[in-house]
């Protein structure tokens, strides 16, 4: 091959991943929950791309998202090990939606923060599966090929997970009904109001604080109405006094930015039923939150 030849090469493939880039990070963050994690596996997946024999490729995006799912499905088995040491909650990490809702999918699903945090109950395949399919609309042929099973396995794959995700999830309500929920929730969370949380909260409500061990978030899930709703009571004149909010978008929902100093602290996010609140999702890791605000400042 001429040096000429290459050159040309080298750029139609860069052309073909960068058009890929929104649908591979698409994938990777959804099956990791990280943002990080998701670029640290597009970045081995340029790297195999690179020295792919091109010429037998004949549908990149379909070739580069199977690299990029396999890679996925493997960082997770390991990054199982890490978690277990992680100190306190682990949420996942938040990624700014304004500007490509859909985050590089057919559909906005598994996306969401609360749909995240329970993809981590499934193992890495089932929860690939469930992301090319819901998210995707990948055929089961087609995620076969991709996860190495057969296509009636890949049926079976898909069905454990939404099963396993129905019976950990309510219903979700609206953009505009979960936007209001938190607006009620903020107000009386900062001024301690016992009375209006416990209206806003479900009986099982659970509170996560992802401190990662860095900030003085509790390290264990507050759970129950009346533990959650006192805990936050207690926690009000120490915390909100000198915050600043500001409402922005995290992983297709409404959410809560709050700052002091003009310091990040916490994002907040919520999973939100008609019954009412049903987990609070404090991401307070000051690692997870200094990728999002900057992608709020451009």
């Amino acid at each position: 091959m001429r040096a000429g030849d290459h050159a040309d090469s080298l750029d139609r493939a860069t052309k073909d991943f960068v058009a890929a880039r929104p649908q591979l990070f698409g994938i990777a963050y959804r099956v990791t929950g990280s943002a990080v994690e998701a670029e640290d596996i597009l970045q081995e997946a340029w790297l195999r791309w690179q020295s792919t024999d091109r010429s037998g490729v004949h549908e990149p995006t379909a070739f580069l998202a199977t690299v990029t799912t396999r890679l996925a499905i493997n960082f997770t088995q390991s990054a199982r090990v890490r978690r277990e040491s992680y100190v306190g909650p682990w949420l996942p990490e938040p990624v700014n939606t304004s500007l490509d809702p859909q985050l590089g999918a057919e559909r906005a699903e598994a996306l969401e923060m609360a749909v995240l945090f329970l993809l981590e109950k499934l193992n890495p395949v089932e929860r690939a599966a469930y992301v090319l399919r819901e998210a995707f609309d990948y055929t089961y042929r087609r995620i076969a090929d991709i996860v190495e099973t057969s296509e009636a396995n890949a049926r079976q794959l898909v069905s454990r997970a939404r099963k396993r995700m129905a019976a950990e999830r309510r219903e979700p309500v609206g953009s505009a009904e979960h936007r209001r929920f938190l607006e009620v929730f903020l107000a009386a969370a900062q001024n301690g109001d016992l009375s209006v949380l416990e209206e806003i909260l479900t009986e099982d409500v659970v509170s996560y604080a992802d401190g990662g061990g860095v900030r003085g978030a509790s390290r264990i899930p507050v759970s129950g109405l009346p533990h959650v709703s006192r805990y936050l009571v207690a926690f009000a004149p120490r915390f909100w006094p000198q915050a600043q909010v500001r409402w922005v978008e995290a992983n297709g929902r409404p959410a809560v930015l709050v700052s002091a100093s003009g310091t990040a602290v916490a994002l907040l996010t919520a999973d939100v039923s008609e019954r009412g609140i049903e987990r609070l999702l404090w991401v307070m890791n000051p690692a997870k939150l200094a990728p999002y605000v900057a992608s709020l400042d451009g």
